[in-house]
């Protein structure tokens, strides 16, 4: 497990980060519905090159989760500007999965974030995404915040499943369910569900040029959330490098794959 033992308070939110190893600074941001505790196996195999720094997004982990907040991709670029600042980073390494996708792609192109490198995979980034779950949550999110535990636990499970590819260990299906269980947990997962809206990534979108920086795509080619042809649509449009496909993996590399992530960071690495 990796500690979080910091605390920055950021628009009136609460965001739980911590930081290991040494040398240049390394920046990972997970995706939804995970917690920083998606780079546990990942991120200790970077510590002897990098200071590695990861937080738990607004509404998501051990970060502050209240009703009535914004958990919205909007506010998570703004979020990850704050924390640029507070850990007085320039140009760190960036490693994004997923909505961490996202929100480094808004905060390069909107807040102006510059990074030594990106590594990005299987990420909310292009039109069109979200599952027919989401559309219906959207609209029905009271209905499904209060539905008895016995029943939004094997929701949790099943849906949690099916980010990968390979059967989830017990241990990581509790991991990533922990923070969405109980009065607290369970509205905020469909909370962030149903905040959940394309015109987050529209907005960038027709902004998506070769970025200033190396950039190495990544994708799951068994990808059931965000199919392999999005990653190859990305990388066209902000690497100049294919797009590289990730065998016997879907969208939650971290648990498929999790030494294809250590190889790509170790790879960029060296190459800068």
């Amino acid at each position: 497990m990796l500690n979080l033992p910091y605390t920055k308070i950021i628009d009136g939110n609460a965001v739980r980060w911590g930081r290991i190893g040494s040398g240049p600074p390394l920046v990972a941001i997970h995706g939804t519905p995970f917690s920083s505790q998606v780079w546990r196996r990942i991120v200790p195999q970077l510590a002897d090159r990098r200071t590695i720094y990861y937080f738990d997004l607004v509404g998501y982990g051990l970060s502050e989760m209240r009703e009535g907040q914004d958990v919205s991709l909007a506010v998570q670029n703004k979020t990850l500007a704050a924390l640029f600042s507070e850990w007085n980073l320039e140009r760190p390494d960036v490693l994004a999965h997923d909505f961490g996708g996202a929100t480094a792609l808004r905060a390069y192109y909107l807040n102006g974030l510059r990074y030594r490198s990106l590594t990005i995979f299987d990420a909310v980034a292009l039109a069109p995404w979200g599952s027919a779950l989401v559309q219906h949550v959207r609209r029905h999110e009271g209905a499904f915040s209060g539905m008895p535990d016995y029943m939004h636990r094997a929701l949790l499970r099943a849906y949690l499943q099916t980010a990968a590819h390979n059967p989830l260990s017990e241990e990581a299906v509790e991991l990533y369910s922990a923070p969405w269980l109980g009065p607290v947990g369970q509205p905020a997962f469909y909370r962030q569900i149903a905040q959940m809206d394309q015109k987050f990534t529209d907005e960038i979108e027709d902004r998506y040029g070769r970025m200033e920086c190396p950039v190495t795509v990544l994708w799951g080619q068994n990808d059931e959330w965000i199919p392999f042809a999005q990653g190859v649509n990305l990388a066209a449009a902000i690497s100049g490098a294919a797009c590289i496909p990730i065998v016997d993996s879907g969208h939650l590399v971290q648990e498929d794959r999790p030494e294809a992530i250590v190889a790509a960071v170790l790879k960029q690495l060296d190459q800068g």
